[in-house]
């Protein structure tokens, strides 16, 4: 009798085996974090995909990559992807996924921080200016307008990133709620409770998920939640193991966390650049890895606020963050490696291995010499073209979010009601102009208001003479192109460069990308705001930015 042998063949899909063996969590006895069952540690930095053109995204995190970083972090600016109720964006510059992938490729790991509010220095901290058409909503609480709306875009953002979790055979390894909430004075346990909740809806319990706060004991009493992995951030100079200490008593177990360690600093209007020395940033970059830390550079590339996205901050007084988001960073706006880079680089290669050849170099510029512009006219010579349907027609003036115009500019026009010929005060109220306020009677220029600057200006005229008074947001709070004292705004080919301001300074210069530009003909628009020249001016492509600068005498803008 023959003897007869079966053999049973079991198939197992190759990627789920590979994911049965892959998981990131944290383990509180060994106060590590656990990567495929050994302790790990991160040594990350932060780069902002909607600061950089997406043509740019594989060169930046190349770049990082070779400087030695194993992980990237980066925001998720709802604003951004929201623009209205309802309606999403993720294509272009806004592919959040295609950027995922480059991650992916190459090989760095991923620390998402989704928010809902992201701060950033981005125009309302990331939340959208839809929001505030819901005149009584609290912001960053558990007010139900508020949270309905959050929980709308959750539903939508949290399941494009699950299959993206290193759980889940992708490669983020853990995922913010909120952010540097402990700083914020609503200080509403049941707000983060809910976001918890709908963060592991959604990505599920096994995910990794924290809190940053500053080292404040303050900061992490309200920013901090017994479910929530705790960390902290701080800047080069402090004392880490102090910093690390306090933690410990909101985290007891677990891993050691900076998240935000400061590389450089962002630059406000009419401020001076701001800078932080290579030795200081490398020397205390060894002081936090001394003590075991996990730690993510903030920022590792800056880059760009485009069109109307810089966001301002409150202190005291109103302060407008720049167009260029440089930040002093190891890689620069324009993404270049820059000599704190190699500092970086040489301390990450004394406590981890880092990738064997040189950082890639920097982009090529081009000094394309100057460009003669010519005037085409006012801007009330063109609301036919602005307004191609009709203006809207209210009793009293409204606010941007009334007319859904969440950026940029509004224009606000009636008529001399009788005659006006002595010269009369025209004022307005402390809480009136949100940010500057042109005036024009008649189509001439009388001055301007300011937010914090409650003045005053004479105008006079004849009944039914127009009066237009032209609002620009400059940046709501977040929770090189110009001419000497002049201020506005330049497009390329139809892209937003953003805001120039040299009369305030320190940047003079507007980043031109590559990618925008087109063989043959270009087009360039400026539109200036305060002292048009009566010359034809010109602007100059050269090839170095000038950011660090508050007077700067020219006759030609910069780019």
């Amino acid at each position: 009798m023959g003897i007869f042998v079966l053999f049973f063949l079991v198939l197992v899909p190759l990627c789920e085996q590979t994911w049965g063996s892959r998981y990131f969590t944290i383990d509180y006895n060994a106060n590590c974090f656990k990567k495929d069952g050994e302790c790990f540690r991160y040594i990350s930095g932060s780069i902002h995909y909607f600061r950089i053109p997406s043509y740019y995204w594989r060169d930046r995190l190349l770049k990082m990559y070779m400087a030695g970083l194993n992980a990237v972090q980066i925001y998720i600016p709802w604003n951004f992807h929201e623009p209205f109720p309802g309606v999403y964006d993720f294509n272009g510059d806004r592919d959040l996924i295609h950027f995922l992938n480059l991650t992916s490729e190459l090989g760095l790991l991923v620390i998402i921080r989704a928010g809902p509010y992201i701060c950033a220095e981005w125009d309302m901290g990331g939340l959208p200016g839809w929001l505030l058409n819901k005149k009584n909503i609290a912001l960053r609480t558990s007010d139900p307008d508020y949270l309905n709306a959050v929980d709308s875009w959750l539903s939508v953002l949290l399941p494009m990133l699950k299959p993206k979790l290193y759980n889940n055979g992708g490669n983020i390894i853990s995922v913010q709620v909120e952010n540097e909430y402990g700083s914020f004075a609503a200080c509403d346990y049941n707000y983060l409770r809910h976001l918890l909740h709908k963060f592991q809806l959604y990505l599920g319990k096994d995910v990794v998920l924290f809190t940053t706060d500053g080292d404040g004991e303050g900061y992490l009493r309200c920013g901090s939640l017994q479910e929530l992995h705790a960390t902290v951030d701080f800047g080069p100079g402090g004392n880490a193991t102090k910093a690390f200490e306090l933690l410990r008593k909101f985290q007891p177990d677990g891993p050691l966390v900076n998240s935000e360690y400061y590389t450089g600093w962002l630059d406000y209007w009419g401020e001076k650049h701001s800078t932080t020395s290579k030795e200081l940033v490398s020397q205390s970059l060894v002081d936090i890895l001394e003590t075991g830390a996990s730690v993510n550079m903030y920022m590792f590339e800056g880059g760009t606020n485009f069109g109307y996205w810089n966001g301002a901050d409150f202190q005291k007084t109103y302060k407008p963050v720049t167009t260029s988001y440089d930040y002093d960073a190891p890689l620069s706006e324009a993404g270049d490696p820059t000599d704190k880079l190699d500092k970086i680089r040489s301390v990450i290669s004394q406590f981890q291995p880092v990738p064997q050849g040189p950082v890639p170099p920097p982009t090529q510029k081009l000094r394309y010499g100057s460009v003669s512009l010519k005037k085409i006219g006012s801007l009330v010579d063109f609301l036919d073209i602005f307004t191609p349907s009709h203006p809207v027609e209210t009793q009293y003036p409204v606010t941007f979010e009334d007319v859904k115009q969440y950026f940029g500019f509004v224009l606000y026009r009636t008529r001399l009601p009788r005659d006006v010929l002595t010269p009369t005060p025209l004022s307005t109220c402390s809480n009136g102009v949100h940010d500057r306020a042109y005036i024009a009677i008649d189509g001439v220029f009388k001055g301007l208001l300011e937010r914090d600057n409650v003045s005053k200006i004479l105008v006079s005229g004849k009944a039914s003479d127009w009066i237009d008074v032209l609002v620009e947001n400059m940046g709501r709070i977040n929770f090189g192109a110009s001419f000497n004292d002049f201020k506005g705004q330049v497009w390329i080919n139809g892209f937003n460069l953003g805001r120039y301001w040299a009369a305030r300074g320190p940047q003079i210069t507007l980043y031109v990308p590559v990618n925008i530009l087109k063989l043959g003909e270009n087009t360039v628009v400026v539109l200036e705001l305060e002292q048009a020249p009566p010359d034809p001016p010109s602007v100059m492509f050269i090839d170095k930015p000038i950011l660090n600068s508050t007077v700067y005498k020219s006759k030609s803008s910069l780019l």
